[in-house]
């Protein structure tokens, strides 16, 4: 028989990171406008309903997000609404939902903790199920990316997003593998990945969290989605609009930080030897260079939050500044050679 479930545990499970401080950048106001960009269970859209008359359009790209979000639709009395798409595409599901500007736009990055806890959605190697990760559930899943691709790109995509350094010999041993049967379940890939490197006395994590965290971010485009939402917030943000964004590891921070520092440039640096560039007006200000961080407090209830950063700007009244993924470092990464058929 199995135990009874204790509710807490959800509730730190589901809990926003840094709930506080994002409500705190964002500070709410009667009448106006604000986009959840990433939905999860609401925890973020509740918080900004409550701090003032104000309304939220919840965007997800999970498709179950959005459904089990309808009850605080239904008790919102119309002050919530919820569009089903990538965050990427804010910009314009808030013009379809007739919002033709926000004054402000939240993004909580990376896997959420339901998405973690769902076993067959395939984001964790502590349960086993079958290799997804998905997060909208359409198009090629991280099966398709692990049994396709050719070993030295299968290195590449977990050298570069997820920082491993023994990414040619996971690589190696994958491809060695697969060619007597496909990898189908997480637990056989989180096994291959500990047989091939160990786990060293003292190590913090488990050897398969940076090939989980590879194949995750590269099979959701999540650093090129960021950087086009980044853009679409840029473009839909009023005049003194907020933007938060909350960051769990580097690769996400570096492309936030990398934007913040770019919109609120005010000059092209120059020397003597070079006339200082011409740069168009700084569509951002940003009020403090470093990152917030959480307090230990919400550490210690919430370990999810030990990793976040926290970075916002308020938007000025200059013109957007054209879309361009390279200012943010993004050359460094491949597209999503699966879904443009270049994989035999």
């Amino acid at each position: 028989m199995n135990a009874a479930r204790d509710p807490s545990l959800d509730a730190v499970r589901h809990r926003p990171v840094m709930l506080a401080e994002v409500v705190a950048e964002l500070a709410p106001r009667d009448g106006e406008r604000f986009v959840d960009g990433t939905f999860g269970a609401g925890g973020y859209s509740s918080a900004i309903l409550d701090c003032a008359r104000c309304s939220v359009l919840g965007v997800d790209r999970d498709r179950t997000a959005i459904d089990a979000g309808e009850a605080l639709v239904a008790a919102s009395a119309g002050r919530l609404h919820l569009a089903h798409g990538p965050f990427s595409e804010l910009a314009d599901l808030a013009e379809a939902a007739s919002w033709d500007s926000v004054d402000g736009v939240v993004l909580d990055l990376g896997v959420s903790s339901m998405q973690l806890d769902q076993a067959e959605r395939g984001f964790s190697f502590q349960k086993d199920g079958p290799l997804d990760m998905r997060m909208g559930q359409d198009g090629p899943s991280a099966a398709d990316v692990v049994n396709s691709l050719p070993e030295k790109d299968l290195a590449d995509v977990l050298f570069r997003y997820g920082e491993e350094r023994r990414s040619r010999l996971i690589a190696r041993r994958i491809v060695d593998a697969r060619s007597n049967a496909p990898f189908t379940r997480t637990k056989s890939l989180a096994d291959l990945v500990s047989d091939a490197i160990g786990r060293r006395g003292g190590q913090p994590i488990h050897p398969a969290t940076r090939t989980f965290q590879a194949l995750r971010i590269y099979v959701n485009r999540e650093l090129h989605e960021l950087a086009d939402a980044l853009f679409a917030a840029e473009r839909l943000l009023r005049a003194g609009g907020r933007l938060v964004v909350v960051a769990f590891h580097s690769l996400e921070d570096r492309i936030v930080k990398r934007f913040f520092a770019d919109r609120s440039r005010t000059s092209g640096g120059g020397s003597r030897h070079q006339p200082e560039a011409q740069v168009a007006p700084a569509t951002f200000s940003v009020a403090r260079r470093s990152a917030l961080t959480p307090g230990a407090t919400e550490i210690h209830d919430n370990p999810r939050a030990r990793s976040a950063r926290l970075r916002s700007g308020i938007r000025t009244d200059a013109p957007s500044r054209p879309a361009d993924p390279g200012l943010l470092g993004l050359s460094a990464f491949p597209a999503l050679a699966v879904s443009q058929g270049q994989i035999p």
